[in-house]
């Protein structure tokens, strides 16, 4: 008897911890794959969209090895497999890249999985079913509490949420990629442990889940195996705060930059709401949480829509990340509500996950593709304001989600038949008719045949048609691109970032000038106005922006540009967009990918080669790393130099560059150019770092006194193992 208690005050503590561990190494080890091979693969849209469908997939993957062992083997027996997988993993630690070369006719997408699924598809896989799997497990372990095991997904979550925040703040500024990943294969073998006695302790006296599946209390949707319809609602349910947890995500970022670790903010909250929700006593009742998600969808509706006068402010901003916390509080709770009894719970996160998954799919892949603008945050607003007011029926789950189906059929049917016949826009008409259908809903709440209608907004996002429209807007995987007429200036802007100008006087004319950070008073003017400039037969420039530098060539020279953004290059060659690359660049071919890794696979050779990257705020690493300075300085010709334009709002790059600089035994200097006062303001701030093997190298610019020689400042240097970003913040 006094053995049995002991295992029964024990058991709760030891599956908490278990599950804590495995959801911090499964968090932590998503960041840490993506480090160690971004140098390898680089950057471009096809890796990472590649890199997320394999952990998602592998999620999904995951949960349903729980849900298969869990429905046809005993614990022992699950233990015994379990086991077998983790030693199995064990062969795949230290974390390393593996030796896998790609063939000439193997596509990046094939490669990229290859590398993940031999890399780290066992670990990640082994650690995505263990929290269904342990609280299966605790369902069988005939404790008081075994039949509603759910809240030890609050245990996942807090690992999910430490992990988050400990790898950019604690793990990546102290260690490399390598220490990094031996400290968290020690933590995977801990884990085994952990399994085994969580395992252990249930298995002696352990009872069938059929026997205490039914015992959690009256707060759930029926104790029978699932419907279609209630699984195709948990899939709505854990889709909505997903997607919009994205789309908050995205609007931030576009509209306030890429502030250091912004976008930890949304996913931590994310996290936090299943902590909870996801608990044996609610905090609030379902009325309210209800309500107030109600409310706060009204207000992401409206800062989503052109209401918001098109950019957030930081207030705004502020608003929309609470307004987001309360919606995903009340749907997650509304999921909870949802659960089914403990023995279909594997099955209940299986759907789950797909729902997530389906999420990361809608707003990372489709909506890039599909829309030419943020309408991934107005689309998900819209669905989750029919399933506030399906719910208002008070109807069972299945009657909801026909509600819910037949308001966006009804809503998209209609937008589709208008937007054949008039051409317009068919995202801006499914935005217009569901706003007027959401107000006829509003008015008439409590009318079942018209509450079914209620669409997405409630409130007029007609006011989208009245805002002005850009002379282009499209979407990339890496974010919006726009070019507006202001001033007498024609503009391209990705975000909040402007990245190229050009008078709209100019169009027509044959000579044409750089403006802004291009402007020929700047550092980069002053490098190719130069004799250096004038000698040098080979040019590459890593960033293309509107081609604004290719009317620096010179005669006779070769000029090669590298842009891992398609959308750019196709903006800066379109003639009625801007001219600066059909009068001085149509000759001049541009390589679409990571420049890093296509710069490595040609073997070319330039006498300057420019790195103009790091223009807005979302810093590619591997592009500032010894490895890269040293794979550029080996693309030099004699007497070559590199150029890195490093104008940024937030990072002293030149401190990085320095440290390497010196490591390698290079010469550089360095240049913030305050600007001019002009009367068109076009003469802009710009910093710009120049190096190479040697002072003599770089001519009369050593002479400058505008330019100052560049030495280490004793911190550390960036390698493809170890960069710490976030640090530079305070060595500024």
């Amino acid at each position: 008897m006094a053995e049995r208690l002991t295992k029964n005050a024990a058991l709760p503590v030891v599956f908490t911890i278990t599950i804590f561990v495995s959801a911090a190494l499964l968090f932590f080890v998503q960041p840490l794959f993506a480090k160690l091979v971004l140098p390898q693969i680089g950057g471009a849209p096809a890796v990472w969209t590649t890199a997320m469908l394999f952990f998602q997939s592998v999620l999904i993957v995951g949960y349903l090895y729980a849900h298969l062992m869990n429905r046809y083997l005993s614990v022992r027996a699950q233990m015994i497999v379990h086991a077998i997988i983790w030693a199995t993993a064990l062969l795949f630690l230290p974390l390393a890249l593996p030796d896998l070369s790609m063939s000439v006719d193997q596509s990046a997408v094939v490669h990229t999985l290859l590398i993940f699924a031999l890399g780290v598809g066992v670990p990640f896989g082994f650690l995505s079913a263990n929290a269904p799997l342990l609280q299966a497990w605790y369902a069988r372990s005939g404790r008081a509490d075994a039949g509603d095991p759910y809240y030890l997904y609050g245990a996942s979550n807090f690992g999910s949420l430490i992990a988050l925040l400990g790898f950019p703040l604690a793990a990546e500024p102290l260690f490399g990629a390598a220490t990094i990943s031996l400290s968290w294969s020690v933590g995977f073998v801990v884990l085994g442990g952990l399994l085994a006695a969580s395992g252990l302790l249930i298995r002696r006296g352990s009872a069938p889940v059929a026997q205490t599946g039914d015992a959690a209390g009256d707060d759930r949707i029926g104790s029978g195996a699932p419907t279609p319809l209630l699984i195709a609602m948990w899939i709505v349910l854990s889709f909505v705060p997903s997607s919009m947890m994205l789309a908050v995500t995205t609007k931030i970022s576009t509209d306030i930059g890429a502030v250091p670790l912004l976008w930890v903010i949304p996913l931590s909250l994310y996290l936090l709401t299943f902590m909870l929700t996801f608990r044996r006593k609610a905090l609030v009742s379902s009325s309210v949480t209800e309500v107030v998600g109600l409310f706060s969808l009204l207000v992401l509706a409206a800062l989503f829509s052109a209401i918001a006068a098109g950019h957030l402010s930081p207030l705004r901003a502020g608003v929309m990340v609470v307004a987001f916390f309360l919606v995903a509080v009340s749907f997650h709770a509304r999921l909870y509500t949802l659960r089914p009894a403990a023995r279909h719970l594997t099955l209940f996160y299986v759907i789950m996950s797909i729902g997530g998954a389906l999420g990361g799919v809608f707003n990372s892949i489709l909506a890039p593709v599909v829309f030419d603008g943020l309408y991934e945050g107005l689309m998900t607003t819209a669905l989750g304001l029919i399933l506030v007011f399906a719910n208002r029926l008070r109807a069972t789950a299945a009657d909801q989600l026909r509600a819910v189906l037949a308001a966006t059929l009804a809503v998209v049917a209609l937008s589709l038949v208008i937007s054949q016949i008039s051409g317009t826009s068919l995202v801006r008409l499914a935005l217009l008719f569901s706003g007027g259908a959401a107000i006829v809903g509003v008015v008439l709440y409590r009318t079942p045949r018209l509450a079914l209608f209620v669409a997405p907004i409630a409130v007029v996002v007609a006011t989208q048609q009245l805002v002005d429209q850009p002379l282009f807007r499209d979407r990339s995987f890496f974010g919006t691109h726009v070019v507006v007429e202001r001033d007498g200036f024609r503009l391209y802007a990705n975000g909040t970032t402007v990245h190229g100008a050009q008078r709209i006087s100019d169009f027509g004319t044959s000579s044409i000038k750089p403006l802004f950070y291009y402007h020929e008073n700047g550092p980069l003017a002053q490098l190719l106005q130069s004799s250096i400039g004038a000698e040098a037969k080979s040019v590459g420039v890593v960033g293309l922006g509107i081609g604004a530098l290719a009317c620096f060539a010179r005669e006779g020279q070769s000029w090669e540009f590298y842009e891992i953004d398609s959308v750019v290059d196709r903006v800066a060659r379109d003639p009625k967009l801007f001219s600066y690359m059909q009068n001085c660049g149509q000759q001049m071919p541009t390589h679409i990918g990571d420049a890093r890794i296509t710069i490595a696979a040609e073997k070319r050779q330039f006498d300057i080669l420019i790195i103009d990257a790091f223009s807005s705020d979302a810093v590619p690493v591997h592009l500032l790393t010894k490895e890269a300075m040293q794979l550029y300085m080996d693309r030099l010709a004699p007497g070559g130099i590199i150029a890195y334009h490093i104008s940024t709002r937030y990072y002293p790059l030149q401190l990085a560059i320095g440290r390497t600089a010196d490591e390698l035994e290079f010469a550089a200097l360095h240049q913030f150019y305050a600007g001019q006062q002009t009367d068109d303001k076009t003469d802009s701030p710009s910093r710009v770092v120049l190096v190479a093997n040697s002072v003599e190298d770089f001519r009369q610019l050593a002479d400058e006194p505008r330019w100052e020689r560049l030495s280490s400042d004793g911190g550390r240097v960036w390698t493809d193992d170890y960069a710490n970003l976030l640090g530079l913040l305070f060595d500024n």
